[in-house]
């Protein structure tokens, strides 16, 4: 009898255990941890170049008002005109921004300005750049961190890297 019962083939057990699910389970776990966060980083930091794109198109359009003019006035900031920028609410509206405000204020009477563009919108929210009319670029919020002091001297796009 005992030739009979080791002669019959074994049968062989299927599926995962426990221990092999649980592995592939943290692992998976660890992966997303770390990848979230790069991700969220990544569209935050595609977010940003439409405020600089906004600040560098209307400090161009304040540039050229200045070599017809020589100030840059009042009207020019506060409605730099077709096609790309309207004034309403008291901000300017660059055509087609997503994620950022911007504000233009003349200083020293009218012979320079400051143009803001702050985060209103996505993973934008929390971010203020400034450029003024000696093209001075500034970062006085980044990433919800309001003590920037002194201020940033460009405009940051990750950690504290220009």
């Amino acid at each position: 009898m005992q030739r009979f019962a080791s002669s019959l083939p074994r049968k062989r057990q299927r599926g995962f255990t426990i221990i092999e699910i649980m592995i592939v389970v943290a692992i998976i776990g660890l992966l997303a941890a770390i990848a979230l966060p790069a991700y969220g980083d990544y569209i935050r930091r595609g977010q940003l170049p439409e405020a600089f794109a906004g600040m560098s198109d209307l400090r161009v359009k304040m540039e050229q008002y200045y070599q017809d003019n020589r100030n840059y006035g009042a009207a020019q900031c506060a409605d730099a005109g077709p096609p790309s920028w309207s004034q309403g609410n008291g901000t300017l509206n660059y055509q087609g921004a997503q994620f950022f405000g911007f504000t233009c204020a003349l200083t020293g009477g009218g012979q320079g300005y400051t143009i803001t563009a702050t985060g209103n919108a996505g993973r934008a929210v929390n971010h203020n750049y400034t450029i003024n009319q000696a093209n001075q670029r500034f970062t006085t919020r980044f990433n919800a961190a309001t003590d920037l002091s002194p201020q940033r001297g460009c405009w940051l796009t990750r950690g504290s890297e220009c």
